[in-house]
């Protein structure tokens, strides 16, 4: 009968799949600190950096917290305020910059 409630549930993942999930945490580590170092990313810096912790923390947040193996349920659970909080983030991002912009276009000082 212990089995009947873990019928449903997704295998855990192998040592071998964690090492190749750090090994692609490593290499977006890499990535990072070249990206800073790369003088033609300047311009694109931030939306770069901002795209690759993304993909690292979703690694880690699969596969290290287990959320990928656990229940639909508690994913929402951990998403949902995530992607209000990113909502959040970027109006404001956009309300800051675009007061910045407008302040400098009208010539005020």
């Amino acid at each position: 009968m212990a089995e009947d409630g873990h019928a449903g549930e997704r295998a855990h993942p192998t040592a071998g799949v964690y090492l190749r999930v750090a090994a692609a945490l490593v290499v977006l580590t890499v990535l990072e600190v070249g990206v800073f170092y790369v003088p033609a990313f300047h311009a694109v810096l931030v939306p770069t950096l901002l795209v690759l912790s993304a993909a690292k923390f979703s690694l880690v947040v699969m596969f290290y917290m287990h959320l990928k193996a656990d229940s639909r349920f508690f994913t929402f659970l951990f998403g949902a305020p995530l992607l209000l909080a990113t909502g959040v983030l970027v109006a404001l991002l956009l309300l800051f910059f675009g007061a910045l912009t407008l302040r400098g276009a009208a010539g005020g000082g």
